[in-house]
């Protein structure tokens, strides 16, 4: 039974709620970065398998997507929100506790899985506000939420040196008692229409029975039919694939990134986390100016507009590290990358997210699923290509970039081909 609904909001509350509730993972998965050799110690494992709980984290988050996006397309959204907050909540409170790796990680599995419930309702809540502008909405909750990546780490230094690192999760649990608590004061429940868009004239006309009879059929839809709806669509295939390659190209450099800037060229701490502050500003940057063009130009203009920047970086990157250049070349190349790829990112989401105004929680699912899944699979691939050198994180980056060019310009193809007809 749905938990009764706080009276509508304003924007103005409801994406930066929004975007606290999406910063629960990469807070989850930054804060703890800098406590990894102690927790290493104290769990008496090797560095290695502290490393790969963030891979666990990304493979439950995906699965719990999987779970949970059609879920969200047929139960109340707020009270999906209140499920994933809750369990990440209370597996924030269990992770002190843990006395050894393996209970580490199947907690840190469990954090993931269920706060995926809470983050695969934002896209399709943003979707049923924004409608066609809805990569406008999309990169105004990004910008917001990128203040969590970028001060995460420092956070989770302060909170080390202050104390220990069980006093990063009690934060980070902390943080989500306060979002829960926001959520069930703020957060409406979304109106599903699916017949009308949500922002049609209240004085237009309608078919109530007509509603109800196509709300009651969408309800109906089985668990993998509203998979098989999202896939059946080619473009949003192919925009699908965009989406998870450019996200491949971020975990790459979230994964290698410490290693580049702190083995590679030797920088400290306080230079890394300096450097790492720059990129994170450099995409909130980036979602500003799309927040500025979009409605002017379009998601597919601005997803091209940032694939070319991302292509051109991104060769730079490579170069730069081919010819072993200085620090200075790589973060200027590293700088319009981090940004460019945030703009494909949303954009491509966008893009999918209003094919699907029924399947808005399924297609989130998709998105998420495979994202994070092949982001998993970022440090695995840069581990088995290592050889001392940036070079592999450079190549990786090229490489999904030009994947997602490909896809582009087969949609700009077969979009031509179809327009004589039309």
């Amino acid at each position: 039974m749905a938990l009764a609904s706080p009276a509508p909001v304003s924007r103005k509350i409801l994406l930066p709620l929004l975007a606290s509730i999406m910063a629960m993972s990469p807070l989850a998965i930054d804060m703890y970065l800098p406590a990894m050799p102690i927790l290493a110690e104290h769990l008496a494992t090797e560095m290695p398998m502290i490393q790969n709980s963030l891979s666990i984290y990304l493979l439950g988050y995906a699965l719990g997507l999987i779970l949970f996006g059609p879920m969200a397309d047929k139960y109340p959204r707020r009270n999906m929100v209140i499920l994933g907050i809750s369990g990440f909540l209370l597996t924030g409170v269990l992770l002190p506790f843990a006395t050894n790796i393996e209970q580490f990680l199947l907690l840190r599995f469990f954090q993931a899985f269920i706060s995926s419930a809470a983050t695969v309702v934002v896209p399709g809540t943003i979707r049923e506000y924004y409608q066609k502008n809805t990569a406008k909405g999309l990169s105004y909750v990004s910008m917001i939420m990128m203040i969590a990546p970028m001060i995460a780490p420092s956070i989770g230094s302060i909170l080390l040196i202050a104390h220990s690192w069980q006093l990063i999760f009690y934060m980070l649990a902390l943080y989500s008692a306060i979002i829960l608590f926001l959520v069930i004061k703020f957060l409406p429940e979304a109106v599903k229409d699916n017949t009308e868009p949500l922002s049609r004239s209240p004085n237009a006309p309608s078919n109530k029975k007509a509603n109800e009879v196509s709300s009651e059929a969408q309800a109906d839809i089985g668990f993998i039919a509203r998979y098989k709806i999202v896939f059946s669509n080619t473009e949003a295939r192919l925009d699908i694939i965009s989406s998870m390659m450019i996200s491949l190209a971020f975990f790459a450099y979230i994964t290698a990134i410490p290693f580049v800037y702190m083995s590679v060229f030797k920088v400290d701490e306080f230079t890394f986390s300096l450097l790492f502050g720059i990129n994170v500003a450099a995409l909130m940057v980036a979602h500003f100016i799309n927040t500025r063009l979009i409605q002017r130009n379009g998601s597919r203009a601005m997803l091209c507009f940032g694939l070319t920047v991302s292509v051109l970086a991104a060769i730079a990157l490579f170069l730069v590290n081919v010819f072993s250049m200085s620090l200075i070349f790589t973060v200027m190349s590293v700088l319009p990358l981090m940004g460019s790829i945030s703009m494909v990112a949303v954009n491509s989401d966008a893009l999918v997210l209003t094919k699907f105004p029924q399947q808005s929680g399924t297609a989130t699912a998709v998105i998420g699923t495979l994202r994070f899944g092949i982001g998993s699979l970022a440090g695995p691939i840069l581990a088995y290509f290592y050889d001392g050198s940036a070079l592999p994180f450079a190549t990786l980056i090229f490489s999904a970039v030009l994947v997602v060019l490909l896809c582009q310009i087969i949609i700009t193809l077969k979009n031509r081909s179809v327009l004589p007809s039309e």
